[in-house]
């Protein structure tokens, strides 16, 4: 089946600067794809290549099969909600969500049909006649979604639209996207963020960034539980990457790590360079010290609400993060252990 969005070898450069790197991606119609990284790693150069903001230096842009590269962003038929909402202030809400359907002509009867849809599937039909500034900043999202979807976009691009929402509306955001999506079926979403818990929570599919460049890609569930890449353990889930040393390959493979043997789960080729597991911090556990435990240093206490959040120092140095649910003194003599079947990654990938 021909991909709702396909970029092939897209790269961007702001003079000097490489704001992306021969991309290649591709995006299923009615999936919903997370593009997640840390700031400048090309995230939301992608999409404004794929919104036609940007036109690369080499490469192409697909919709639906068609080269749109060299299209204009009104001809390409997407909705756009931006992280600013970008309403007009002096328009009322049935107005900022009317104009992009009186732009492309549409009788007005069926403007007005449409602006009181999509109102009402944002759950926002009680405030049609109320100005901008008249609405909360969750309240403003909602109608700068209702815009980009009163075209009936088949592809809808969102650039970290929850941003600038405090957390409680954050999470009433995710919700309502939830929903969206379970409505709009056949709508496909790309979805910039560099929150690795909006990604987990909203997408089909993730895409790893850094650098300007596509780490990995893949399900939520195959990223966070077998990461291909050492920066991908890290910033997917913030695993804890501890040196081991490995003893044998295979599927599973031993590693020793201090006077432990475990087994491991290779997610990619293995060279011959140094490896790491990648410990989830609730996966750590930590008690009295004992005969099967690795001895540990607890350097530092954090209180997280539903639990605790320590620094431990392991035997030769390396730090790591547990997440418990009892605390330990600074300072305290603790065993640490460490479970079998962790991914087992290449540094420096």
């Amino acid at each position: 089946m021909t991909p709702a969005v396909e970029f092939r070898g897209v790269s961007v450069h702001f003079g000097r600067t490489r704001a992306l790197d021969s991309l290649d991606l591709s995006v299923a119609r009615g999936e919903t794809l997370a593009l997640l990284g840390p700031s400048g790693s090309g995230k939301s150069t992608a999409l404004k290549a794929l919104a036609g903001f940007v036109r690369p230096d080499a490469g192409r842009v697909f919709l639906d099969g068609e080269d749109v590269t060299d299209l204009p962003p009104h001809r390409r038929g997407l909705g756009v909600v931006v992280q600013s909402y970008a309403l007009f202030p002096h328009m009322r809400v049935d107005a900022n969500v009317a104009f992009g359907l009186k732009a492309r002509r549409v009788p007005r009867a069926e403007v007005a049909a449409r602006v009181a849809e999509v109102l009402d599937l944002v759950g926002m039909g009680a405030y049609a006649r109320r100005f901008p500034r008249e609405l909360s900043g969750g309240q403003q999202q909602r109608v700068a979604l209702a815009r980009a979807l009163a075209i009936r976009p088949g592809v809808l691009l969102l650039d970290e639209p929850l941003s600038a929402l405090d957390a409680a509306l954050r999470e009433d955001m995710i919700a309502e996207l939830l929903r969206l999506r379970a409505e709009l079926p056949d709508t496909t979403l790309v979805y910039v963020t560099h929150d690795q818990g909006e990604a987990l929570a909203l997408a089909d599919r993730i895409a790893v960034m850094r650098d300007a460049r596509l780490v990995e890609a893949g399900s939520c569930e195959q990223l966070y539980r077998r990461p291909a890449t050492e920066f991908t353990a890290s910033f997917l889930g913030a695993a804890n990457l501890i040196p081991v040393d490995l003893v044998s390959h295979g599927t599973p493979a031993t590693v020793r790590l201090g006077e432990r043997v475990l087994t491991a789960e290779p997610t990619g080729a293995l060279g011959p360079g140094p490896v790491a597991l990648g410990v989830r911090p609730h996966r750590v556990g930590v008690g009295a010290p004992g005969a099967d435990t690795l001895p540990a240093l607890v350097r530092a206490v954090r209180w997280r609400g539903t639990g605790y959040r320590l620094d431990l120092e392991l035997a030769g140095g390396a730090t790591i993060r547990a997440e418990v649910s009892e605390t330990f003194a600074v300072g305290a003599a603790v065993g640490v252990s460490i479970p079998d079947g962790c991914p087992l990654v290449e540094v420096g990938t």
